[in-house]
């Protein structure tokens, strides 16, 4: 077992990190307090190859592969989670595209993505009624001639707002359960597909999380992803490597939030000497820094996977459920080693805080992973 990174995996790591600490860093907060997110900054990202890490550089993405891709998701969490969410879900639409739209779906709408034409891609799929549970779901379409005909609502819809391009999951037999999902490719202002009200959150404030609504939105054919009924298939398997994206941002949360309050801990002064010196801090330290490096090593265990074409669903699951959970440990701690500062906006770490308990929600709750894991383990027998 080989633990070294390639030159070219070193390579990412150190462009995505000198991004985040130069242009990432320093405007965190304020994108957090306004809520309006600069779109500079992804088209930027998008220059850099961040926007489509496993696409083909025939689609105009970046081939960098899957290890890569979470060294960079990792190092842009550090910088910010509003970010870090964004680059998440929109190479997961890319990759959703490329491995199930037709061609000329491909041709035209990946390009656009990779190079920053359209403000990242959303993933459509939860509903007010229809969480956990995708299979039931109201959305639905019906057939008109050479068109689907949409129908629905979804809610909780990460970058609806600015978004070029929606994968959007509606029952095409709303009496068939998960195997009467299909997804469907939508474009931004297609009539009849409404983009709605952003959410006040409690963190990630600067990545917009939407509603939409459908009301006779008319695609052609084409639009469909896969086949029909392929849709639950193919929202499991984005969600799958969703989870390395996820699981590696929030090992980049925990780790600013440590390393924040490690210099802290270093620089203030009881008793008459630094509180690093005292044993009930070094521990914090301590244990922090280990859990983090094992959530880590996880994290990239799941892409080696993915990237050599293993199943990963096993270990995607673990590695999201260790990542997040850890990181939102490590957070409570460092807000603790900074005592009353912790928990005022002039220091970062009440917005570490925020940013990192919704890494436990989506791309599956926790619950869901452990779910997930041990149907891995003890097989369908005991599903």
């Amino acid at each position: 077992m080989d633990f070294r990174l390639t030159e070219e995996q070193k390579m990412t790591q150190e462009m995505a990190r000198n991004f985040a600490e130069k242009e990432l860093k320093p405007r965190a907060a304020e994108i957090d307090e306004t809520r309006l997110y600069p779109l500079s900054i992804l088209k930027a990202m998008a220059g850099l190859g961040l926007m489509g890490m496993n696409i083909p550089a025939e689609y105009g993405g970046s081939e960098a592969g899957v290890v890569s891709y979470s060294l960079a998701m990792t190092e842009i969490g550090k910088g910010c989670a509003s970010t870090a969410v964004t680059m998440s879900v929109t190479n997961m639409v890319a990759e959703v595209i490329h491995a199930f739209g037709q061609e000329a779906i491909r041709r035209a709408h990946l390009p656009k993505i990779c190079d920053g034409r359209y403000s990242g891609g959303a993933f459509a799929l939860t509903e007010s009624m229809s969480g956990s549970d995708p299979s039931s779901m109201k959305s639905s379409t019906r057939l008109d001639g050479d068109h689907y005909v949409l129908n629905g609502s979804k809610t909780f819809i990460t970058s609806a707002e600015f978004a070029g391009v929606f994968v959007v999951w509606v029952k095409t037999d709303k009496n068939a359960g998960a195997k009467g999902i299909s997804a469907f490719l939508v474009e931004k202002g297609q009539p009849g597909f409404v983009v709605g009200r952003n959410e006040e959150k409690m963190g990630q404030r600067g990545s917009c999380t939407n509603e939409i609504a459908i009301e006779n939105c008319r695609l052609p054919r084409g639009s469909l992803l896969g086949q029909e009924g392929d849709g639950f298939k193919i929202a499991m398997m984005a969600l799958d490597g969703g989870r390395i994206g996820i699981g590696s941002m929030a090992v980049g949360i925990g780790l600013a939030a440590i390393e924040y309050a490690t210099d802290y801990a270093q620089n203030r002064v009881q008793f008459g000497k630094p509180i690093a010196s005292f044993q009930a801090i070094r521990w914090m330290i301590a244990d922090s820094f280990t859990e983090l490096e094992a959530a880590r090593l996880m994290v990239l265990r799941a892409a080696f996977l993915k990237e050599r074409g293993q199943r990963f669903t096993r270990e995607a699951a673990m590695a999201k459920l260790l990542a997040t959970e850890t990181a939102n440990r490590v957070c409570y701690r460092a807000l603790q080693m900074l005592g009353g500062y912790g928990y005022v906006k002039e220091y970062p770490l009440e917005r570490y805080s925020r940013d990192c308990r919704v890494t436990t929600l989506y791309e599956g709750t926790s619950e869901i992973q452990r779910i997930v894991i041990a149907r891995e383990i003890l097989g369908q027998t005991f599903v």
